[in-house]
C-alpha cells in the first residue's frame, strides 16, 4: 500500500471510530455533576463536617446580612443610644465628631475621622450617594457587598469629583437619570456603606467640618432630582440603646445561621470556582429544612466553630501576613475574593476594613520580645527621623482592649498621630510615643497613649492613603519596647 493511501484509510478509520462513539455518547442520558443529591441519605458525621465549614465561609456575610435585617424598619436616619450612626435600608446616617468610646456595633472604630453608615439593598431599588466638594480634606466612602469586598472606588486617592455617584445590583438595567455623575455596579444586591473624613482634633476643626458633612448623603434613586441635600447631622434623632457590654455586637448566631443560607447563596452568586461549594451548601440547607435531628447536628457544629476556630480570630496574632518586631498585616483588604480565611478573620476582629491603597492596616498583640502586651508594663514606639508612616493622607497609632474597643480613660485619648498638632518631637528629629497606664510626666504628656491598668490590649496603625512603600514591605512599624 502507497504512504499516502495508508494514510488515508487510517483517517477514514479513526473518522468512524469517533462518528461511532458520538453516536454510542448521544444514547446516553446526558449526566451534569452538580453535588449531591437532595433526596439522598447522608450520615451525620457527613453534615457535621459540611456544617463547620460552611460557618466558617459564610460567616462575614451573615454578619452584614443581619446588620440590613437589624435596621430595616428604622423611622428614618439617627444616632443609636445617642451616639451610634444607623439609618433605615439604602440611607445614612452621619456623625458629627469623632465615635464615642461606647460604641459596640463595630470593632476597632477610630478618632482619626468622622463616620457615617448605612446599609444597602439594592434588590429594593439603586441607591444614590452624595458627595460634596472636600476641598482639600482627606476623605473616602468605603462601598462593600455581601462578602465585604469593595466595588466602588470613591475617595481623594482616586481622584473623585463631587457629584453624585449611583450604586445598582447585579442583575438591574434600568436607565440612568442625567445627572449622575458614575455609576458603579455590585456583585450582591446586600452591601453597607461607611464614608470617612479627616478631621483634626481640636474645636476649630470640629466646627470647619460641619458644612462638609452637611452635604454627606444617602438615599434610593427614587428620591433623585439633581439638586443636592444639606442636612445638619447634629440635629439626627436619637434611639435608645439596643445593646451594652464589652464585646461588639452579635451578628451571627449559629441557632439562625443554617435558615438564613438560602438568603445568603441567593445573593451572593457563586465567585469563579465555587459551583461546587454552592452546590453543596444548597444541598446542606435542603438537609436543614427537611430533618430536625440534622439540623441540630449542624446547629451544634457551627456553635463549637463560632468558639473554637472563629472566636480565635478576635486576636491580630493569631492571622495576617507577619512582619518585623511582630507586627501583622494584610494585603487584599476589601478584595477578599475566594480567601475564605482571611475574609472570616478579618470580619471578626476589625470588618470593613478599606482597600489598601485607601488604608494600610498594621496589628500588633505583642511587644519587642514576643511577650503580650499588658497595662501592667510601659512601652515606647519610636519613629526614626523621616520614618514615620509614609502616608498621601495622615497616620495613627490606636490603642485597643482586649476587645478590641477603646480603653476609657481620663484624657478621653485613644490615639495619636497626624490629627494631635502638640506632639512632641526628640532631638534627633525622632518621635517617640508613650504607652502606659500612668502619665510619663508632664513634659512627655503629649506623646502619650494611655493604657488599661493591669489588663491585655493591642496596638493599631493605620496609614491613610499609603505610598507604596508602606504597601509592598519596605516600610513596616517599629518594635513596641518594654521600659526596664
Amino acid at each position: 500500500m502507497r504512504k499516502g493511501a495508508m494514510f488515508a484509510h487510517l483517517a477514514l478509520a479513526t473518522s468512524a471510530l469517533l462518528i461511532s462513539a458520538a453516536v454510542q455518547a448521544n444514547d446516553q442520558p446526558a449526566v451534569r455533576v452538580t453535588g449531591p443529591a437532595a433526596d439522598v441519605k447522608v450520615t451525620e458525621a457527613y453534615v457535621r463536617m459540611q456544617a463547620r465549614d460552611a460557618y466558617f465561609w459564610g460567616w462575614t456575610m451573615a454578619n452584614i446580612y443581619n446588620r440590613r435585617q437589624k435596621f430595616k424598619d428604622l423611622p428614618e436616619a439617627g444616632l443609636m443610644g445617642g451616639i451610634v450612626p444607623v439609618a433605615p435600608i439604602n440611607h445614612l446616617s452621619m456623625l458629627t465628631d469623632y465615635i464615642s468610646p461606647g460604641e459596640r456595633l463595630v470593632a476597632c472604630p477610630n478618632q482619626d475621622v468622622v463616620y457615617g453608615a448605612g446599609s444597602i439593598a439594592l434588590d429594593i431599588e439603586p441607591v444614590v450617594l452624595q458627595v460634596p466638594d472636600f476641598k482639600d480634606r482627606f476623605w473616602v466612602y468605603q462601598v462593600v457587598d455581601l462578602r465585604s469586598d469593595s466595588f466602588a472606588e470613591l475617595g481623594k486617592m482616586y481622584g473623585s469629583k463631587p457629584g453624585f455617584y449611583l450604586l445598582v445590583g447585579p442583575e438591574w438595567n434600568g436607565k440612568v437619570p442625567e445627572g449622575i455623575t458614575q455609576v458603579f455596579r455590585a456583585k450582591t444586591n446586600t452591601g453597607f456603606v461607611i464614608p470617612r473624613v479627616f478631621q483634626d482634633d481640636t474645636d476649630q476643626d470640629r466646627e470647619a467640618i460641619q458644612p462638609f458633612l452637611s452635604g454627606i448623603d444617602m438615599y434610593p434613586l427614587s428620591q433623585f432630582d439633581g439638586k443636592a441635600k444639606q442636612r445638619d447631622w447634629r440635629k439626627s434623632p436619637k434611639f435608645p440603646a439596643q445593646a451594652a457590654g464589652d464585646e461588639e455586637t452579635r451578628w451571627v448566631f449559629p441557632e439562625k445561621f443554617f435558615d438564613e443560607l438560602p438568603a445568603i447563596l441567593a445573593d451572593a452568586k457563586p465567585l469563579p470556582g465555587e459551583e461546587a461549594r454552592y452546590a453543596q451548601l444548597s444541598n446542606l440547607a435542603q438537609i436543614a429544612q427537611r430533618d430536625p435531628q440534622l439540623k441540630q447536628a449542624m446547629i451544634d457544629e457551627a456553635q463549637k466553630t463560632d468558639e473554637e476556630v472563629v472566636k480565635p480570630l478576635l486576636q491580630f496574632r493569631n492571622y495576617g501576613q507577619q512582619l518585623p518586631h511582630h507586627w501583622s498585616t494584610i494585603n487584599n483588604g476589601a478584595a477578599f475574593g475566594t480567601d475564605y480565611f482571611l475574609r472570616t478573620a478579618v470580619a471578626r476582629s476589625n470588618i470593613f476594613v478599606n482597600k489598601q491603597i485607601e488604608t494600610k492596616y498594621f496589628y500588633q498583640d505583642l511587644d519587642q520580645t514576643g511577650q503580650r502586651l499588658n497595662g501592667g508594663q510601659r512601652y515606647s514606639v519610636t519613629f526614626a527621623k523621616d520614618a514615620l508612616p509614609p502616608v498621601k493622607g495622615f497616620w495613627s497609632l490606636t490603642l485597643y482592649n482586649q476587645q478590641h474597643f477603646f480603653a476609657e480613660n481620663a484624657l478621653g485619648r485613644y490615639s495619636l498621630g497626624t490629627k494631635n498638632k502638640a506632639l512632641k518631637h526628640n532631638a534627633d528629629g525622632s518621635l517617640t510615643l508613650y504607652v502606659q497606664s500612668e502619665s510619663p510626666g508632664a513634659d512627655k504628656e503629649s506623646n502619650w497613649l494611655p493604657a488599661p491598668t493591669g489588663a491585655d490590649f493591642s496596638l493599631y496603625v493605620r496609614a491613610y492613603w499609603p505610598e507604596a512603600s508602606a504597601m509592598n514591605g519596605q516600610w513596616t512599624p517599629p518594635a513596641v519596647v518594654k521600659a526596664n
